[in-house]
Protein backbone atom coordinates (compact mmCIF):
# COMPACT_ATOMS: atom_id res chain seq x y z
CA UNK A 1 0.00 0.00 0.00
CA UNK A 2 1.46 3.54 -0.82
CA UNK A 3 1.72 6.40 1.63
CA UNK A 4 0.09 9.64 0.78
CA UNK A 5 2.69 12.56 1.82
CA UNK A 6 2.18 14.02 5.30
CA UNK A 7 0.14 17.59 4.34
CA UNK A 8 -0.27 21.04 5.79
CA UNK A 9 -2.64 20.53 9.79
CA UNK A 10 -2.04 16.62 9.78
CA UNK A 11 -0.98 15.79 12.87
CA UNK A 12 2.94 15.48 13.67
CA UNK A 13 3.98 12.70 16.10
CA UNK A 14 7.25 12.45 18.54
CA UNK A 15 7.90 8.71 17.28
CA UNK A 16 6.45 6.43 14.49
CA UNK A 17 7.36 3.09 13.92
CA UNK A 18 6.50 1.24 10.84
CA UNK A 19 6.24 -2.26 9.43
CA UNK A 20 6.24 -3.85 12.85
CA UNK A 21 4.19 -7.35 13.77
CA UNK A 22 1.81 -5.04 16.15
CA UNK A 23 1.20 -7.58 19.00
CA UNK A 24 -1.65 -5.92 21.10
CA UNK A 25 -1.56 -7.24 24.18
CA UNK A 26 -5.27 -8.15 24.02
CA UNK A 27 -4.64 -11.77 22.52
CA UNK A 28 -6.26 -10.98 19.30
CA UNK A 29 -3.90 -12.27 16.28
CA UNK A 30 -1.07 -10.04 15.47
CA UNK A 31 -0.76 -7.91 12.10
CA UNK A 32 1.46 -5.79 10.43
CA UNK A 33 0.92 -2.08 11.51
CA UNK A 34 2.65 1.28 12.49
CA UNK A 35 2.02 2.96 15.41
CA UNK A 36 2.68 6.63 16.55
CA UNK A 37 3.54 7.79 20.33
CA UNK A 38 3.24 11.88 20.94
CA UNK A 39 4.10 12.82 24.08
CA UNK A 40 3.47 9.65 26.74
CA UNK A 41 0.70 8.23 24.87
CA UNK A 42 0.65 6.34 21.80
CA UNK A 43 -1.07 8.74 19.40
CA UNK A 44 -2.50 6.26 16.42
CA UNK A 45 -2.31 2.84 15.44
CA UNK A 46 -2.73 0.71 12.06
CA UNK A 47 -1.92 -0.79 8.66
CA UNK A 48 1.09 0.56 7.33
CA UNK A 49 0.50 3.91 5.25
CA UNK A 50 -2.24 4.85 7.18
CA UNK A 51 0.55 7.40 9.30
CA UNK A 52 1.70 9.27 5.98
CA UNK A 53 5.81 9.50 5.86
CA UNK A 54 7.93 11.84 7.44
CA UNK A 55 4.91 12.19 10.12
CA UNK A 56 7.14 11.85 13.36
CA UNK A 57 10.19 13.56 14.33
CA UNK A 58 11.97 10.29 14.53
CA UNK A 59 10.81 6.82 12.89
CA UNK A 60 12.01 3.38 12.50
CA UNK A 61 11.34 0.81 10.58
CA UNK A 62 10.66 -2.04 12.85
CA UNK A 63 10.27 -5.15 10.15
CA UNK A 64 11.10 -8.51 11.14
CA UNK A 65 10.13 -6.96 14.83
CA UNK A 66 7.19 -7.65 17.26
CA UNK A 67 6.23 -4.45 19.01
CA UNK A 68 4.21 -5.28 21.96
CA UNK A 69 2.97 -3.44 24.98
CA UNK A 70 6.08 -3.05 27.49
CA UNK A 71 5.75 -6.31 30.35
CA UNK A 72 3.99 -6.05 33.63
CA UNK A 73 6.22 -8.43 35.80
CA UNK A 74 3.15 -9.35 38.31
CA UNK A 75 5.40 -10.61 40.78
CA UNK A 76 8.58 -9.51 42.04
CA UNK A 77 10.29 -8.22 45.51
CA UNK A 78 12.32 -5.10 43.30
CA UNK A 79 10.59 -2.81 46.17
CA UNK A 80 14.24 -1.86 46.95
CA UNK A 81 16.49 -2.54 43.89
CA UNK A 82 14.45 0.34 42.05
CA UNK A 83 15.73 2.61 44.76
CA UNK A 84 18.97 1.21 44.65
CA UNK A 85 19.87 0.26 41.37
CA UNK A 86 16.97 2.43 39.85
CA UNK A 87 18.49 1.57 36.01
CA UNK A 88 16.15 -2.14 36.82
CA UNK A 89 18.86 -3.21 33.95
CA UNK A 90 17.69 -7.31 35.01
CA UNK A 91 14.24 -6.31 34.04
CA UNK A 92 14.23 -3.55 31.44
CA UNK A 93 16.42 -5.71 29.58
CA UNK A 94 13.55 -8.12 29.31
CA UNK A 95 11.32 -5.53 27.76
CA UNK A 96 9.58 -5.18 31.40
CA UNK A 97 8.29 -1.69 31.68
CA UNK A 98 5.95 -2.59 35.36
CA UNK A 99 6.80 -4.43 38.44
CA UNK A 100 4.39 -5.00 40.56
CA UNK A 101 6.32 -5.25 44.38
CA UNK A 102 5.38 -6.19 47.82
CA UNK A 103 4.53 -9.81 47.15
CA UNK A 104 4.08 -12.42 49.73
CA UNK A 105 3.50 -10.64 52.94
CA UNK A 106 6.68 -8.71 52.28
CA UNK A 107 7.04 -4.94 51.58
CA UNK A 108 9.52 -1.91 52.46
CA UNK A 109 6.72 -0.04 53.89
CA UNK A 110 5.25 1.09 56.77
CA UNK A 111 7.71 -0.78 58.59
CA UNK A 112 10.99 0.23 60.15
CA UNK A 113 13.84 -1.53 62.04
CA UNK A 114 16.26 0.09 64.36
CA UNK A 115 17.55 -2.20 67.13
CA UNK A 116 17.25 -5.90 65.51
CA UNK A 117 17.72 -7.31 61.51
CA UNK A 118 14.61 -7.58 60.06
CA UNK A 119 13.46 -11.71 60.03
CA UNK A 120 12.98 -13.77 57.62
CA UNK A 121 11.54 -13.16 54.57
CA UNK A 122 11.68 -9.83 55.29
CA UNK A 123 15.45 -10.37 54.97
CA UNK A 124 14.85 -10.73 51.44
CA UNK A 125 14.69 -7.16 50.66
CA UNK A 126 18.06 -6.24 52.59
CA UNK A 127 18.60 -5.30 56.22
CA UNK A 128 17.37 -2.86 58.45
CA UNK A 129 19.04 0.22 56.62
CA UNK A 130 16.40 -0.46 53.77
CA UNK A 131 13.98 -0.07 55.85
CA UNK A 132 13.83 3.85 56.22
CA UNK A 133 9.76 4.28 55.25
CA UNK A 134 7.19 4.53 58.36
CA UNK A 135 4.59 5.30 55.82
CA UNK A 136 3.67 4.30 52.26
CA UNK A 137 3.68 8.20 51.22
CA UNK A 138 7.43 7.90 52.21
CA UNK A 139 7.99 5.32 49.65
CA UNK A 140 5.86 6.72 47.06
CA UNK A 141 7.88 9.93 47.31
CA UNK A 142 11.62 7.83 47.18
CA UNK A 143 10.48 6.06 44.07
CA UNK A 144 9.11 9.57 42.56
CA UNK A 145 12.26 11.40 43.66
CA UNK A 146 14.43 8.42 42.34
CA UNK A 147 12.30 7.91 39.27
CA UNK A 148 13.12 4.29 37.85
CA UNK A 149 13.39 3.24 34.24
CA UNK A 150 10.52 1.12 35.17
CA UNK A 151 7.41 2.08 36.62
CA UNK A 152 6.35 0.43 39.86
CA UNK A 153 2.48 -0.53 40.95
CA UNK A 154 3.55 -1.31 44.62
CA UNK A 155 1.22 -4.03 47.02
CA UNK A 156 1.35 -3.34 51.17
CA UNK A 157 2.64 -6.33 52.75
CA UNK A 158 0.50 -7.91 56.19
CA UNK A 159 4.01 -9.29 57.36
CA UNK A 160 5.29 -5.50 57.30
CA UNK A 161 1.66 -4.35 59.07
CA UNK A 162 2.31 -6.84 61.45
CA UNK A 163 5.63 -6.21 62.87
CA UNK A 164 5.15 -1.97 62.81
CA UNK A 165 1.97 -2.70 64.80
CA UNK A 166 2.08 -5.91 67.31
CA UNK A 167 4.61 -6.80 70.11
CA UNK A 168 4.41 -10.37 69.56
CA UNK A 169 3.92 -11.78 65.56
CA UNK A 170 3.16 -15.36 67.12
CA UNK A 171 -0.50 -14.64 67.73
CA UNK A 172 -3.43 -13.49 65.65
CA UNK A 173 -3.97 -9.77 65.92
CA UNK A 174 -6.25 -8.01 68.39
CA UNK A 175 -8.77 -6.11 67.37
CA UNK A 176 -6.90 -3.37 68.28
CA UNK A 177 -4.29 -4.29 66.30
CA UNK A 178 -6.06 -4.97 62.88
CA UNK A 179 -7.59 -1.04 63.27
CA UNK A 180 -4.00 -0.16 63.62
CA UNK A 181 -2.93 -1.72 60.72
CA UNK A 182 -6.47 -0.89 58.92
CA UNK A 183 -5.18 2.50 58.96
CA UNK A 184 -2.10 2.28 57.82
CA UNK A 185 -3.48 -0.06 54.85
CA UNK A 186 -5.89 2.78 54.48
CA UNK A 187 -2.98 5.24 54.16
CA UNK A 188 -1.27 3.60 51.54
CA UNK A 189 -4.67 3.22 49.18
CA UNK A 190 -4.73 6.48 49.89
CA UNK A 191 -1.32 7.39 48.33
CA UNK A 192 -1.15 5.26 45.60
CA UNK A 193 -0.64 1.50 46.46
CA UNK A 194 -2.65 -1.30 43.95
CA UNK A 195 -3.32 -3.36 46.98
CA UNK A 196 -2.17 -5.73 49.59
CA UNK A 197 -0.45 -8.95 50.33
CA UNK A 198 -0.08 -12.31 52.99
CA UNK A 199 2.43 -14.26 52.85
CA UNK A 200 1.14 -17.24 55.07
CA UNK A 201 3.45 -18.70 54.48
CA UNK A 202 6.03 -17.36 56.57
CA UNK A 203 6.55 -17.43 60.34
CA UNK A 204 5.96 -13.14 60.67
CA UNK A 205 2.36 -13.93 58.87
CA UNK A 206 1.39 -17.45 59.51
CA UNK A 207 -0.25 -17.04 63.20
CA UNK A 208 -2.97 -14.56 61.00
CA UNK A 209 -6.05 -16.52 60.52
CA UNK A 210 -8.75 -15.97 57.89
CA UNK A 211 -10.69 -13.29 59.45
CA UNK A 212 -7.62 -11.10 60.74
CA UNK A 213 -6.90 -11.30 56.58
CA UNK A 214 -10.15 -10.49 55.42
CA UNK A 215 -11.05 -7.94 57.95
CA UNK A 216 -8.29 -5.75 56.59
CA UNK A 217 -8.73 -6.86 53.34
CA UNK A 218 -11.55 -4.53 53.61
CA UNK A 219 -10.01 -1.43 54.08
CA UNK A 220 -8.30 -2.28 50.34
CA UNK A 221 -11.51 -3.18 49.22
CA UNK A 222 -13.24 -0.09 49.81
CA UNK A 223 -10.76 1.63 47.65
CA UNK A 224 -10.61 -0.86 44.52
CA UNK A 225 -7.57 -2.82 45.39
CA UNK A 226 -6.64 -6.44 44.66
CA UNK A 227 -5.51 -9.45 47.43
CA UNK A 228 -2.41 -11.10 46.42
CA UNK A 229 -1.35 -14.08 48.60
CA UNK A 230 2.03 -16.67 49.15
CA UNK A 231 -0.68 -18.92 50.11
CA UNK A 232 -0.44 -20.93 53.75
CA UNK A 233 0.87 -24.29 52.19
CA UNK A 234 1.72 -25.46 48.43
CA UNK A 235 3.04 -28.53 49.58
CA UNK A 236 0.15 -31.40 50.82
CA UNK A 237 -3.19 -29.09 52.24
CA UNK A 238 -2.61 -26.93 48.52
CA UNK A 239 -6.48 -27.84 47.95
CA UNK A 240 -7.46 -26.37 51.34
CA UNK A 241 -5.34 -23.14 51.26
CA UNK A 242 -6.79 -22.47 48.12
CA UNK A 243 -10.10 -22.85 49.84
CA UNK A 244 -8.76 -20.50 52.11
CA UNK A 245 -7.15 -17.32 49.77
CA UNK A 246 -11.20 -17.61 47.79
CA UNK A 247 -12.67 -17.46 51.31
CA UNK A 248 -10.83 -15.01 52.19
CA UNK A 249 -10.65 -12.81 49.18
CA UNK A 250 -14.58 -12.96 49.21
CA UNK A 251 -15.18 -12.32 52.29
CA UNK A 252 -13.24 -9.40 52.10
CA UNK A 253 -14.66 -8.16 48.18
CA UNK A 254 -11.40 -7.83 47.09
CA UNK A 255 -9.98 -9.78 43.58
CA UNK A 256 -7.46 -12.75 44.36
CA UNK A 257 -4.36 -13.30 43.19
CA UNK A 258 -2.59 -16.66 44.04
CA UNK A 259 1.22 -16.38 43.89
CA UNK A 260 3.82 -18.57 42.22
CA UNK A 261 0.87 -21.10 41.78
CA UNK A 262 2.73 -24.70 42.13
CA UNK A 263 2.23 -27.98 43.35
CA UNK A 264 5.36 -28.30 45.60
CA UNK A 265 7.56 -31.72 47.15
CA UNK A 266 8.34 -34.70 44.70
CA UNK A 267 5.07 -36.23 46.07
CA UNK A 268 3.01 -33.51 44.80
CA UNK A 269 3.93 -33.23 41.65
CA UNK A 270 1.26 -33.96 38.87
CA UNK A 271 -1.47 -32.44 41.53
CA UNK A 272 -1.91 -29.52 39.02
CA UNK A 273 -4.52 -31.66 37.04
CA UNK A 274 -6.62 -31.28 40.64
CA UNK A 275 -5.69 -27.39 41.56
CA UNK A 276 -6.50 -25.60 38.38
CA UNK A 277 -10.12 -26.61 37.63
CA UNK A 278 -10.44 -26.59 41.34
CA UNK A 279 -9.50 -22.85 41.58
CA UNK A 280 -12.35 -21.77 38.87
CA UNK A 281 -14.63 -24.26 40.30
CA UNK A 282 -14.39 -22.26 43.78
CA UNK A 283 -13.59 -18.98 42.61
CA UNK A 284 -17.90 -19.60 41.27
CA UNK A 285 -17.30 -16.29 39.83
CA UNK A 286 -15.53 -14.21 42.14
CA UNK A 287 -12.24 -12.85 40.36
CA UNK A 288 -9.41 -15.22 40.89
CA UNK A 289 -6.44 -15.43 38.58
CA UNK A 290 -2.91 -16.97 39.84
CA UNK A 291 1.09 -15.50 38.81
CA UNK A 292 3.08 -18.30 37.64
CA UNK A 293 7.37 -18.10 36.69
CA UNK A 294 8.56 -20.51 33.85
CA UNK A 295 10.81 -22.66 36.24
CA UNK A 296 10.70 -25.89 38.25
CA UNK A 297 12.84 -24.26 41.06
CA UNK A 298 11.17 -21.97 43.37
CA UNK A 299 13.52 -19.60 45.34
CA UNK A 300 13.65 -18.06 49.15
CA UNK A 301 15.41 -18.31 52.57
CA UNK A 302 16.89 -21.63 53.15
CA UNK A 303 14.50 -23.05 55.62
CA UNK A 304 14.57 -26.19 58.21
CA UNK A 305 10.97 -27.20 56.93
CA UNK A 306 12.03 -27.06 52.96
CA UNK A 307 15.25 -29.42 53.66
CA UNK A 308 15.24 -32.80 51.78
CA UNK A 309 16.94 -34.78 49.64
CA UNK A 310 14.51 -35.80 47.47
CA UNK A 311 15.15 -32.51 45.13
CA UNK A 312 18.69 -30.22 44.68
CA UNK A 313 19.28 -27.40 47.05
CA UNK A 314 21.63 -24.60 45.80
CA UNK A 315 22.79 -22.21 47.92
CA UNK A 316 21.88 -18.08 46.69
CA UNK A 317 23.62 -16.63 49.76
CA UNK A 318 25.22 -17.45 53.08
CA UNK A 319 26.29 -14.39 55.42
CA UNK A 320 28.52 -16.98 57.72
CA UNK A 321 30.25 -18.70 54.68
CA UNK A 322 29.62 -16.59 51.18
CA UNK A 323 31.97 -18.52 49.26
CA UNK A 324 29.15 -21.70 49.90
CA UNK A 325 27.00 -19.29 47.11
CA UNK A 326 26.20 -21.47 44.49
CA UNK A 327 26.96 -24.87 45.19
CA UNK A 328 24.37 -27.80 46.28
CA UNK A 329 23.38 -28.16 49.72
CA UNK A 330 24.15 -32.09 49.11
CA UNK A 331 27.86 -31.28 48.06
CA UNK A 332 28.18 -29.06 51.22
CA UNK A 333 27.41 -31.70 53.45
CA UNK A 334 29.76 -34.36 52.20
CA UNK A 335 32.46 -31.83 52.20
CA UNK A 336 32.08 -30.96 55.96
CA UNK A 337 30.47 -34.73 56.79
CA UNK A 338 27.78 -33.34 58.32
CA UNK A 339 24.04 -34.43 56.99
CA UNK A 340 21.44 -31.80 55.32
CA UNK A 341 19.73 -30.32 58.34
CA UNK A 342 23.31 -29.38 60.32
CA UNK A 343 24.67 -27.97 57.38
CA UNK A 344 21.74 -26.23 56.74
CA UNK A 345 22.46 -24.66 60.11
CA UNK A 346 25.75 -23.84 59.93
CA UNK A 347 24.53 -22.04 56.85
CA UNK A 348 22.45 -19.37 58.39
CA UNK A 349 21.23 -16.95 57.33
CA UNK A 350 20.79 -17.85 53.75
CA UNK A 351 18.93 -18.36 50.95
CA UNK A 352 18.37 -20.96 48.62
CA UNK A 353 17.10 -22.17 45.38
CA UNK A 354 14.95 -25.81 45.74
CA UNK A 355 14.14 -27.76 42.72
CA UNK A 356 10.97 -29.00 43.84
CA UNK A 357 8.46 -28.36 40.86
CA UNK A 358 7.63 -30.83 38.35
CA UNK A 359 7.99 -29.66 34.22
CA UNK A 360 4.33 -30.61 33.04
CA UNK A 361 2.97 -28.85 36.29
CA UNK A 362 4.79 -25.67 35.46
CA UNK A 363 3.97 -25.78 31.78
CA UNK A 364 -0.19 -26.76 32.97
CA UNK A 365 0.01 -23.39 35.01
CA UNK A 366 1.48 -21.54 31.90
CA UNK A 367 -0.87 -22.68 29.62
CA UNK A 368 -3.86 -22.33 32.19
CA UNK A 369 -6.20 -19.08 31.13
CA UNK A 370 -6.05 -17.97 34.95
CA UNK A 371 -1.96 -17.18 34.67
CA UNK A 372 -0.45 -14.45 34.28
CA UNK A 373 3.44 -14.03 34.21
CA UNK A 374 5.55 -13.19 36.91
CA UNK A 375 9.03 -13.40 38.05
CA UNK A 376 9.78 -13.54 41.57
CA UNK A 377 12.90 -12.48 41.31
CA UNK A 378 15.13 -11.86 44.41
CA UNK A 379 17.54 -9.04 43.26
CA UNK A 380 19.77 -8.76 46.51
CA UNK A 381 20.20 -12.67 46.36
CA UNK A 382 24.62 -13.04 45.87
CA UNK A 383 23.83 -15.60 43.69
CA UNK A 384 19.79 -15.06 42.41
CA UNK A 385 17.79 -17.65 40.38
CA UNK A 386 17.94 -16.93 36.75
CA UNK A 387 14.15 -15.89 36.88
CA UNK A 388 15.64 -12.71 38.01
CA UNK A 389 17.10 -11.92 34.35
CA UNK A 390 15.29 -14.28 32.16
CA UNK A 391 11.98 -15.00 32.98
CA UNK A 392 10.42 -13.27 30.14
CA UNK A 393 12.18 -13.99 26.90
CA UNK A 394 11.97 -17.66 28.75
CA UNK A 395 7.85 -17.64 28.22
CA UNK A 396 8.26 -15.86 24.36
CA UNK A 397 10.91 -18.19 23.60
CA UNK A 398 11.19 -21.35 24.98
CA UNK A 399 7.73 -22.19 26.02
CA UNK A 400 6.10 -19.92 23.39
CA UNK A 401 7.94 -20.63 19.95
CA UNK A 402 9.92 -23.84 20.74
CA UNK A 403 7.96 -25.86 22.70
CA UNK A 404 4.72 -24.60 20.92
CA UNK A 405 2.85 -24.20 24.42
CA UNK A 406 0.68 -21.54 23.18
CA UNK A 407 1.53 -18.69 20.46
CA UNK A 408 2.89 -15.36 20.75
CA UNK A 409 -0.38 -13.67 20.78
CA UNK A 410 -1.30 -15.42 24.05
CA UNK A 411 2.26 -15.31 25.57
CA UNK A 412 2.13 -11.40 25.38
CA UNK A 413 -1.54 -11.40 26.81
CA UNK A 414 -0.43 -12.69 29.95
CA UNK A 415 1.98 -10.64 30.54
CA UNK A 416 0.21 -7.32 29.25
CA UNK A 417 -3.24 -6.55 28.95
CA UNK A 418 -4.44 -9.58 31.13
CA UNK A 419 -2.03 -8.25 34.13
CA UNK A 420 -2.70 -4.78 33.75
CA UNK A 421 -6.86 -5.75 33.91
CA UNK A 422 -6.26 -7.65 37.21
CA UNK A 423 -3.90 -5.02 38.93
CA UNK A 424 -6.48 -2.24 37.71
CA UNK A 425 -3.64 -0.38 36.03
CA UNK A 426 -5.32 1.79 33.27
CA UNK A 427 -4.29 2.46 30.36
CA UNK A 428 -1.46 -0.01 30.13
CA UNK A 429 -1.04 -2.96 28.81
CA UNK A 430 -2.49 -2.47 25.45
CA UNK A 431 -1.40 -1.35 21.84
CA UNK A 432 -4.76 1.25 22.18
CA UNK A 433 -4.52 5.17 21.02
CA UNK A 434 -4.52 6.97 24.56
CA UNK A 435 -2.84 4.20 26.46
CA UNK A 436 0.65 4.84 27.52
CA UNK A 437 3.39 4.07 25.44
CA UNK A 438 4.96 1.38 27.33
CA UNK A 439 6.91 -0.61 24.84
CA UNK A 440 8.72 -3.01 23.69
CA UNK A 441 9.91 -4.34 19.89
CA UNK A 442 11.71 -7.58 20.45
CA UNK A 443 12.30 -10.13 17.61
CA UNK A 444 10.20 -13.35 18.01
CA UNK A 445 12.44 -15.53 16.03
CA UNK A 446 15.15 -15.19 18.29
CA UNK A 447 14.30 -13.77 21.85
CA UNK A 448 15.48 -15.84 24.31
CA UNK A 449 16.79 -16.31 27.77
CA UNK A 450 20.16 -16.90 29.14
CA UNK A 451 20.40 -16.80 32.43
CA UNK A 452 20.68 -19.67 33.82
CA UNK A 453 21.43 -21.74 37.42
CA UNK A 454 24.94 -21.79 37.23
CA UNK A 455 25.13 -18.16 35.56
CA UNK A 456 22.08 -16.63 36.80
CA UNK A 457 22.86 -12.69 35.47
CA UNK A 458 23.47 -13.07 31.84
CA UNK A 459 20.75 -10.66 29.87
CA UNK A 460 18.54 -11.86 27.30
CA UNK A 461 19.03 -11.57 23.58
CA UNK A 462 16.48 -10.52 21.18
CA UNK A 463 14.95 -7.79 23.24
CA UNK A 464 15.95 -4.15 20.48
CA UNK A 465 14.56 -1.11 22.26
CA UNK A 466 12.29 -0.53 25.68
CA UNK A 467 10.22 2.74 25.94
CA UNK A 468 8.64 3.29 29.24
CA UNK A 469 6.16 6.11 28.93
CA UNK A 470 6.81 7.92 25.70
CA UNK A 471 10.76 7.80 26.76
CA UNK A 472 13.06 5.86 24.81
CA UNK A 473 14.49 4.03 27.33
CA UNK A 474 16.66 0.60 26.66
CA UNK A 475 18.40 -0.10 23.42
CA UNK A 476 20.25 -3.33 23.18
CA UNK A 477 23.19 -2.04 22.04
CA UNK A 478 23.52 0.65 24.44
CA UNK A 479 21.75 -0.11 27.58
CA UNK A 480 19.70 2.30 29.76
CA UNK A 481 19.38 5.51 28.60
CA UNK A 482 17.04 7.88 30.11
CA UNK A 483 14.75 6.95 33.19
CA UNK A 484 11.19 7.33 32.56
CA UNK A 485 9.15 5.15 35.33
CA UNK A 486 6.77 6.44 37.61
CA UNK A 487 4.75 4.77 40.64
CA UNK A 488 1.43 3.94 38.91
CA UNK A 489 -1.74 2.11 40.20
Amino acid sequence: MSQSPLRRGQPRYDWVFRNARIVDGTGAPSFIGDLAVTGEKIAALGEPGTIPPGAGESERDLSGMALAPGFIDSHTHDDRIVLDAPDMLPKISQGVTTVVVGNCGISLAPVTFTDTPPPPPMNLLGGAEAYEFPTFAAYADAVARKRPAVNVAALVGHSALRIATMDDISRKATDAEIAKMGALLDEAMRNGAAGWSTGLFYPTNAAADADEVARLGRYVSAHGGVYATHMRDEFDNVLASIDEAVSTARNARTPLVISHHKCAGVHNWGRTQQTLPHIEAVANGHSVNVDVYPYAAGSTNLRADLITDTYPIMIAWSRPYPEMTGRYLIDIAAEWGLDLDETAARLQPAGAIYFQMDEADVRRVLSSPLSMIGSDGLPHDDHPHPRLWGTFPRVLGHYARDVGLFDLETAVHKMTGLTAKVFGLENRGTLTPGAYADLVAFRPDTIADRSTYEQPTLPSSGIEWVMVNGGMSFQAEQGVEERHGRLIN
